[in-house]
């Protein structure tokens, strides 16, 4: 016989809540952080490409990924040399 959850009394639902909880805060993992070397960060180069990534990054997904699609469709592959990829 199934047990539906509104038969459950509030206390154990509040204790399985809880053990939920710590169960899925006791198996998160803290992340670290590169730490900060102010050799690397200061450099020019390094403010440009801080500057220059999302630049990059907007012609990639706006620009480039349409343009491949387009030029790997069938029809126009043959007409621009695009060779499917092959794992």
């Amino acid at each position: 016989m199934a047990v539906s959850h509104r038969s459950l009394p509030t206390r154990v639902r509040g204790l399985a809540a809880v053990l939920t909880a710590g169960f899925l805060l006791g198996w998160a993992s803290p992340v670290a952080a590169d730490e900060y070397d102010p050799q690397r960060a200061g450099h020019p180069v390094r403010i440009a490409a801080y500057a220059l990534h999302p630049v990059g990054v907007i012609i990639d997904v706006l620009l480039l990924r349409p343009a491949h699609w387009i030029g790997s469709l069938y029809g126009v592959d043959e007409f621009v040399g695009h060779e499917p990829y092959v794992d």
